[in-house]
């Protein structure tokens, strides 16, 4: 079972992206780490300060592990350098994922594939 993580930051402009910069040690060792499938930090260039996060997991023990590991905690710690933060996030657990677009190319708001494997 995969897991998602997405979040959204709210943060003074003039912080945002030295946060960014800052962190980028501590997501390269989180990308590292075994069952981590992707972590990325990334400015919104719509809304000054803001800050998405996606993460995606192998599954629980991994996101577990990470919660224990200094990079996880380091991070906690080099975000209130930012000082107030809006925050808000999710996980998400995936039971199935297919590609957006089909054999035609044409993209597909359906489980298209499920039907299939279903026959």
């Amino acid at each position: 079972m995969t897991i998602l993580i997405t979040a959204m930051m709210d943060m003074d402009p003039a912080h945002a992206e030295r946060i960014i910069l800052e962190a980028r040690t501590l997501i390269e060792d989180s990308l590292a780490e075994p069952g981590c499938l992707a972590y990325s930090w990334a400015l919104d260039p719509l809304t000054p300060g803001r800050v998405h996060v996606f993460e995606k997991w192998t599954d629980e023990a991994s996101l577990a592990n990470h919660f224990t590991l200094p990079n996880y905690l380091d991070m906690r710690t080099q975000l209130r350098s930012a000082g107030p933060i809006k925050s808000q996030s999710r996980k998400y657990r995936v039971d199935h994922d297919e590609p957006v677009y089909d054999e035609t190319g044409t993209p597909r708001a359906d489980f298209f594939t499920l039907a299939s494997s279903a026959a």
